[in-house]
């Protein structure tokens, strides 16, 4: 899968905050090809080795809308950006873009464990590397960064806009009878509708959606094995 280079990813902290601003101008939020059937959906994650700097990137391709296994892709790498809110990217951008570069079937979408545009500069992880792929992109986060909502439903499929300085920036998503609802924002190159509506399709069950699921699962197969 081909990568773009639009900037180095070990900057100083004030020099991040500004590029993400800038960024921000950059995402296209409106459905890159809407009458696209989907035919494949990836997921990305990442996880940590304790007391290490190594962190470890999966991404799973899956079949749409069957959600079977097609391939799995893995990178290795060593920190090089601090832990800071609301600056992931800098942090975890590199190794994912590796395990992505790695793909040999380019995903119709591909769902991120983070934050779309619901981010304080507009530009959280799905949005920052849907830059670098100019592919759509979802986020998928379990727990709100910025913004205010009203509880959806107990059902699953029921959901509330996610709002942040006035202007809608997701949707939080009931994705299973009673469990916490997740947050769905866009990325890059997809609507907030279409982004709430393919993560709910990939549900099968559980509070993740499929892609999301599938490379939390295997990125932690892969921590395991190599830590």
């Amino acid at each position: 899968m081909k990568i773009r280079r639009l900037h180095p990813w070990t900057i100083p902290r004030d020099q991040a905050a500004a590029l993400q601003t800038s960024l921000k101008d950059q995402l296209i939020l409106i459905d890159a090809e809407p009458d696209k059937a989907l035919t494949c959906v990836a997921g990305a994650d990442i996880s940590y080795a304790r007391h290490s700097d190594l962190l470890f990137a999966a991404v799973v391709l899956l079949s749409y809308p069957e959600l079977t296994i097609r391939e799995e892709t893995q990178a290795i790498g060593r920190v090089s950006f601090p832990y800071i809110p609301g600056f992931l990217s800098f942090r975890e951008g590199p190794v994912l873009l590796e395990a992505l570069a790695e793909l040999r079937t380019i995903p119709d979408v591909i769902m991120f464990d983070g934050q779309g545009i619901a981010h304080p500069r507009g530009l959280g992880l799905a949005s920052h590397l849907g830059l670098f792929l100019d592919r759509p992109t979802i986020g998928c986060a379990k727990s709100r960064l910025v913004g205010d909502y009203r509880e959806p439903g107990l059902e699953k499929g029921d959901q509330e806009p996610l709002r942040y300085q006035d202007r809608d920036v997701g949707v939080v998503l009931r994705t299973k009878h009673g469990v916490r609802p997740v947050f769905i924002s866009p990325g890059h190159r997809i609507s907030i509708a279409r982004a709430a509506f393919i993560a709910g399709a990939c549900c099968r069950g559980y509070r993740l959606p499929e892609p999301v699921r599938q490379a939390h699962l295997a990125v932690n197969r892969l921590r395991l094995a190599k830590s």
